[in-house]
């Protein structure tokens, strides 16, 4: 019998699905489930979102679109970058894709050739990984613990540089910490950067209107303009429009790697369809009330997390300023047992089978993320249903002996 791809055996399911499809399964066989798994905003986008995919609809063309995507979209998402200070970009700068992760990918094939090395900050997107294994890249790892707040330092960043690796991926505002990196933090691993030209730089920012504490968002040029020739931003409208199963990705970079993306797309996936398109040029240009509603909302239940998770001892959790995730590493309780059913906690993904099983909450290993020590929590469920999630998270700690 012939056999697959090699590349086939380096592909894995995504493990935050899996967790999610768990809790979907045990949520069907009539389980009280509460999940705190995928991170997906779960809200809808304001009705003239819904409008415009309408309309599109009456005067479907039926025929391909761009490669690069439509030039009401490229122009939307270009004044959708200059409002946050990204501005002198050009449609030839950009391509867009079937969501972010699509727009990672293709970055990954037309930027790093098997052997060459990839280089981000762990904890990671756990994509990030596993689209580097599938293109066969080798990866290097930077542990940024809790105990540096799960942010890149300067100098681990000027180690990992030296060794001249072929791109560098950054993540701001991070998913899974929720941490973002303030302005002064930028500013210096932005002069890093400057003292090493043979990188490539990808900075995925697709949370960057979900800041948190009046830090804002800051992006590497901003502190340094020179960097554009060699770095590509991504973004999404998965988060901030609550539209991920649309599928809209975004990047802006120099217009050789656009190209090579927009040439990627003519064989992956063609064009973006005309409906999407609609719908997407509307979340971008039309009212952005939903949106700053929304970021609002994810800061108090911020505050709503941590404060409970303060309240159960030995856990650590730097306080995350953007997303819609905290990232508490719960170690400590590592080898202890849930009293009143006997399962074991010996490691994250115990820890949270055992959580699930023992409490119905639904939460993802930090191991899926490179860091064991720790789980994600996304809270971005229904309101009514967080406090009883943390509630029942309190006791499960409160019965681990």
């Amino acid at each position: 019998m012939p056999q697959l791809a090699s590349r086939v055996g380096r592909a894995k399911p995504s493990a935050i699905m899996q967790v999610a499809e768990k809790a979907k399964r045990l949520k069907a066989e009539g389980r009280d489930i509460i999940s705190f798994s995928i991170g997906v905003p779960n809200f809808l986008p304001g009705e003239h979102v819904y409008a415009a995919a309408r309309e599109s609809l009456t005067h479907d063309s039926g025929q391909y679109g761009s490669n690069r995507g439509s030039d009401a979209l490229l122009d939307a998402s270009l004044a959708h970058m200059a409002e946050v200070g990204l501005a002198g970009f050009t449609r030839a700068n950009c391509a867009t894709g079937i969501g972010a992760k699509h727009v990672i990918f293709n970055l990954a094939e037309a930027l790093l050739d098997e052997g060459d090395t990839i280089v981000f900050p762990t904890p990671y997107w756990t994509s990030y990984l596993d689209i580097a294994e599938i293109v066969d890249a080798k990866i290097d790892l930077l542990p940024c613990p809790p105990e540096q707040s799960y942010k890149l330092r300067p100098e681990q960043l000027e180690a990992a540089l030296a060794k001249k690796p072929k791109v560098f991926l950054f993540n701001n505002p991070s998913n899974p910490t929720g941490m973002v990196y303030g302005r002064d933090e930028i500013d210096a691993l932005a002069d890093v950067l400057v003292r090493h030209p043979d990188t490539w730089i990808i900075t995925d920012d697709i949370y960057n209107r979900m800041v948190f504490d009046g830090i804002g968002y800051h992006n590497f040029l901003h502190e340094r303009p020179e960097l554009r020739d060699r770095l590509i931003f991504i973004d999404s409208l998965s988060k901030t429009y609550g539209m991920p199963g649309w599928r809209v990705g975004f990047m802006a970079g120099p217009e050789q790697v656009a190209k090579a993306v927009v040439a990627l797309n003519s064989n992956h996936i063609t064009n973006i369809p005309e409906v999407t398109t609609a719908a997407a040029v509307a979340a971008l240009t039309g009212p952005q009330d939903i949106p700053r509603a929304k970021n609002a909302e994810f800061a108090a239940k911020r505050d709503q997390v941590m404060d409970v998770l303060a309240q159960i001892p030995g856990l650590v959790c730097p306080r995350p300023q953007g997303a819609f995730y905290v990232f508490p590493d719960v170690s400590a309780y590592y080898g202890k047992t849930h009293g009143p059913t006997g399962l074991k906690a010996g490691n994250d993904i115990e820890l949270c089978s055992a959580l699930l099983e023992a409490k119905g909450v639904a939460c993802v290993p930090g191991s899926a993320f490179g860091e064991p020590r720790a789980l994600r929590i996304s809270y971005t469920c229904p309101t009514p249903q967080l406090a009883p999630g943390l509630q029942r998270i309190r006791e499960f700690f409160a019965e681990l002996t």
